[in-house]
């Protein structure tokens, strides 16, 4: 069997496998072993193939696969305005019930309602935001 042949059965094995990790780093040898076949179809000697194959394999790895990782990773998406409220304490200043209340948060006095409506959380107590319903907080009691 030629060694081409072999390099392509390689190449295509490295990038199923690829496909299967998402690591970018099987993909790149894959394309290594392809462009290996490519020497081997040449007609290069078998030493010449391998030492093509490690170059090629360390310069993806090495060059292409930490440029690929930073346009694959991307930072975790910033809750912006009111959502970024959600999930933050707040400190009751005037009774909450299902119906109305007030709480401030971070400095900023705002409407609530308790987020289960059987709830009467009196002044003074410590809440979560769980959610926010136009410029109002619902609030659920911290434990």
């Amino acid at each position: 069997m030629d060694e081409w042949i072999i390099w392509v059965i390689l190449a295509v094995v490295l990038g199923v496998a690829e496909i299967f990790t998402l690591t970018a780093s099987l993909g790149l040898l894959g394309a290594a072993a392809l462009l290996t076949a490519a020497t081997a179809a040449l007609g290069l000697p078998v030493p010449l193939q391998l030492l093509f194959f490690a170059v090629s394999s360390a310069a993806g790895l090495l060059v292409l696969r930490p440029i690929a990782m930073r346009h694959i990773i991307q930072p975790p998406a910033q809750r912006f305005g009111v959502e970024a409220l959600v999930g933050k304490p707040a400190y009751v200043i005037a009774e909450v019930t299902g119906r109305d209340g007030r709480v401030r948060i971070g400095g900023e006095e705002w409407s609530a309602r308790a987020y289960d409506e059987t709830l009467v959380i009196p002044t003074g107590a410590t809440v979560d935001i769980i959610e926010i319903e136009g410029a109002t907080a619902l609030v659920y009691p911290r434990e």
